[in-house]
């Protein structure tokens, strides 16, 4: 009997550091980056049992099986259409300014859709607005509306649109809704999935979270993407989920979220559809034929209010780091001014020396955060970085008019950014995402505006009180701080 024991004992003690040998192998292989790395390691070390469990659910990029396959196979049909579309000399602009040349050549050549021109292009800067405005588009389409949200938030003008979409539904307008399993968690526990579809709206649940499937697929993959796409002409796109802030999170102690959005008509809703058929065709394997090349739709404008707009997307199945490369690109273009803004200020360390490098060959660089955040583990790793941010010159305000979820990057007044990436680490690498980048000095004043707008009800951060804060203060930052890898 005793043998016995001896033996078991030393079975499991050898498949305990054996798995834990193997996981730490794993990890090292993956050629992932130093903090990332290291912030796993000492998890697994510390926490075992449950070190192993999260990282073999969280810790790397899986999209699934069937999910996989269904986007290898998506991009292979798609390329070759780009490829047609490239001989359309009325879609793709061929000049660029100087600050935006380097981004736009980039993403022509790893994601195969550059620079879309002769589009209208308009900053909507309230959620009351931007609604208000679905709402009208929608009640006027003829064939077909997309729309995908990380989140959608029943209540308010929120029902508006929902009562709008189902209405458009029954008069033979083809709806499809792609909604994130776990950002619309509460919109999926009420009545209107049932209400929708008996309308005739294909409403589907993207990324659907269970204890089940977390040996299947990443849990934490995030669908995050905000857009709205009518007739293969109009498209929405920015940081707003289909929420109306009077009845989204009121009890979170941080003010109605403020956000930004864009509305666009033109030959980019095109381009943006392409992205939206992939992911649909990933979580339901159906096809969304892409719009015949020369279709009258995606003609653009001939008039001097034009714009070139370059849609950026990333996220499993779409080119790897693309993101985080065009928001690199974007800051080393900077020559004069940088202002960026964003919720959750949490930046890969490439992103960190290229803001810093920034302000120190003497370009204005300006970072809006909120002051007051959602996300208690953010707020404080994101402080984590203040210090480094500050030392190199640049200005860190902090805005006070509730939680501004705004993602927004102008550069030299010329190339604005705007859409859904956060700068942390989920964003860059992880979630499915999307970016507008315009190519235009009307534009750039425009979302000057807008940043000057949440500067002026916001508060500098003096560089000098803040290297006096408490110790205790700094001791839970740098705890924080060492996890920003898994934020």
């Amino acid at each position: 009997m005793i043998t016995f024991y001896t033996i078991t004992n030393w079975l499991l003690i050898f498949s305990y550091w054996f798995l834990i040998a193997g996981v730490t192998l794993r990890i090292l292989i993956k050629r992932r980056s130093v903090p990332f790395a290291m912030a796993w390691l000492l998890i697994i070390y510390i926490l075992p049992l449950l070190g192993i469990i999260a990282y073999l659910s969280m810790g790397e990029l899986y999209l699934g099986k069937i999910r996989t396959k269904r986007a290898r196979t998506i991009w292979l049909s798609t390329s070759i259409w780009l490829k047609n579309l490239q001989s359309n000399k009325n879609f793709y602009d061929k000049q660029n300014s100087h600050i935006a040349k380097p981004l736009f050549q980039l993403c022509k050549k790893r994601q195969g859709i550059a620079g879309v021109k002769g589009n209208q292009f308009e900053l909507l800067t309230t959620s009351d607005a931007t609604l208000r405005s679905v709402v009208q588009d929608i009640q006027l389409a003829h064939n077909n509306i997309e729309m995908v949200f990380y989140i959608w938030q029943p209540g308010g003008l929120a029902d508006d649109v929902a009562e709008a979409l189902m209405a458009a539904a029954r008069r033979g307008v083809h709806c499809r809704l792609l909604l994130d399993s776990a950002g619309s968690v509460a919109f999926f526990r009420t009545t209107w999935p049932t209400l929708m579809r008996n309308a005739g709206i294909d409403v589907v649940e993207a990324l659907p979270v269970s204890f089940l499937r977390i040996f299947l697929r990443r849990m934490d993959l995030r669908q995050h993407r905000k857009v709205v796409l009518i007739d293969n002409y109009i498209a929405y796109a920015g940081s707003m989920n289909l929420v109306d802030p009077l009845f989204f999170k009121q009890k979170a102690g941080v003010g109605q979220w403020v956000d930004l959005m864009a509305r666009m008509e033109g030959p980019i809703a095109t381009a943006m559809g392409i992205i939206y058929s992939g992911d649909w065709e990933i979580e339901t394997g159906k096809h969304i034929p892409p719009p015949p090349v020369l279709h009258n739709t995606i003609l653009p404008y001939k008039n001097k209010n034009d714009h070139t707009i370059l849609v950026i997307a990333s996220g499993p199945g779409f080119p790897e780091e693309m993101i985080h490369q065009a928001l690199l690109t974007t800051i080393y273009s900077a020559q004069k001014t940088l202002i960026m803004t964003t919720p959750y200020l949490v930046p890969s360390d490439h992103l960190l020396h290229a803001i810093c490098t920034a302000s120190y060959r003497g370009v204005d660089v300006r970072i809006v955060v909120p002051r007051h955040n959602d996300s208690l583990l953010v707020r404080w790793a994101s402080r984590a970085f203040f210090s480094e941010l500050l030392e190199a010159g640049v200005k860190i305000y902090q805005f006070e008019g509730g939680l501004l979820h705004s993602k927004s990057i102008l550069v030299d007044g010329q190339l604005s950014l705007i859409g859904t990436v956060n700068l942390d680490m989920r964003s860059l690498s992880l979630n499915f995402e999307i970016t507008l980048a315009i190519d235009d000095n009307s534009c750039g004043k425009d979302l000057a505006r807008v940043q000057d707008d949440y500067i002026s009800q916001s508060r500098l951060v003096n560089a000098l009180l803040w290297s006096q804060r408490a110790y205790w203060k700094r001791i839970v930052e740098r705890l924080f701080y060492f996890f920003s890898p898994l934020l």
